[in-house]
């Protein structure tokens, strides 16, 4: 994984959007916030695919971390197909610690079982989601992707970001750029 050159962030804050031709059925229509971007690689997050299989409340019992219930409940996602045992909050910065990566002025990312702590206790991150698993690409990878028109990039906005309907996002943010999928090729065209 790959979190440590914010200089040369290429794509990080941005959001990859899967073109309809996607062939990995891991990510159809997937809307991946991309946390870092270097000549190392990349790494981000699905924000539109729950795991309906586990709850967050099951989550916190499984870790043994008690929950005042006070807070809002937040969905486990399907943040990618590498290391999913492993969990990732994406959240507001209002809430860091010394192992937060702060990705932008608006989204830092944690990875620790503190922040799970704090948003069972009602004192985390004002907008947060959580992923198990992410996905990752090797150096020059992704961007032979996105020239091979698997993906289409977007500023990042909160609501797709942490927006709660997770079906409308894939079409929200092709539309944000101004797309309509049904007017698009699966076939990278050439001059």
């Amino acid at each position: 994984m790959i979190l440590d050159e914010p200089d040369s962030a290429y794509l990080s804050g941005q959001l990859l959007i899967a073109m309809p031709g996607m062939t990995d059925p891991r990510f159809e229509k997937s809307v991946i916030y991309v946390c870092a971007h270097n000549s190392d690689g990349a790494m981000g997050l699905v924000v539109n695919r729950s795991i309906d299989s586990l709850t967050f409340p099951e989550l916190l019992e499984q870790l043994e971390i008690d929950s005042d219930d006070g807070g809002e409940p937040i969905r486990v996602l399907f943040g990618g197909p590498v290391e999913q045992a492993r969990g990732f909050v994406l959240h507001s910065p209002d809430y860091l610690q010394d192992a937060s990566l702060v990705v932008d002025e608006n989204i830092a990312l944690t990875a620790t079982i503190d922040i799970l702590k704090a948003i069972a206790g009602g004192i985390g991150p004002h907008q947060c989601l959580l992923a198990l698993g992410y996905a990752g690409w090797g150096a020059g990878q992704l961007d032979t992707e996105i020239k091979s028109n698997g993906w289409l990039n977007v500023d990042a906005d909160s609501d797709l970001v942490f927006g709660i309907d997770l079906d409308d996002k894939w079409a929200k943010a092709m539309a944000k750029i101004g797309i309509d999928p049904r007017m698009l090729s699966d076939d990278a065209g050439h001059a």
